[in-house]
């Protein structure tokens, strides 16, 4: 029997704001068109073979109440004019028989490119020491981009970012979010 391995993920985020905090939440997975999920976590990484799909198509896969898994990142202010972000990194290794890697970042002050880059960075960190290809830390985003193009062991980085800034009053709430379609 193979186990259970995901072949199509999609990527989504969302915002919400509420006086609650688990309300302000709750909107934001109703944003990102996944709160009538029941939401596992789980950790990073991408199954080897797996398509990312865009949302609109992934979720005619889902009903109410299906069990899904999903990797997330979450964040939350309810301080006036502060900017929270969330952001899910993804790495694709360029052999598709290997599994890739999923990074959640979660900040405050970043901008969504700014946050965005880091969780590439972050992925595609995770996806360099398992294939053997020199990460350097100190270089420049375009610089590890280029290395990583040149090794031609990872195929593609991508993002999804969500950010806010924070309401008086309310609770902010921001979500990045892959979920693995069964």
């Amino acid at each position: 029997m193979i186990p259970y391995v995901s072949r199509e993920i999609f990527l989504t985020k969302g915002v919400g704001r509420h006086k609650e905090k688990l309300t302000s939440f709750e909107e934001a997975l109703r944003d990102a068109n996944i709160a009538h999920l029941n939401i596992v976590h789980v950790s990073s990484i991408f199954p080897p073979f797996c398509k990312v799909v865009p949302a609109k198509r992934g979720l005619k896969h889902l009903k109410a109440g299906q069990v899904v898994a999903v990797v997330m990142a979450r964040n939350e202010t309810n301080e006036n004019h502060r900017l929270v972000a969330s952001t899910i990194g993804l790495a694709i290794p360029s052999e598709r028989s290997q599994h890739g890697y999923l990074s959640e970042h979660h900040s405050y002050g970043e901008t969504d490119e700014q946050a965005g880059e880091y969780g590439e960075e972050l992925a595609a960190s995770m996806l360099c020491t398992v294939l053997g290809v020199d990460f350097e830390r100190d270089a420049e985003w375009s610089e590890k981009k280029k290395a990583w193009t040149i090794s031609n062991k990872i195929v593609r980085t991508t993002n999804i970012t969500q950010s806010a800034i924070g309401v008086n009053g309310l609770w902010t709430t921001v979500i990045a979010a892959a979920v693995l379609i069964p």
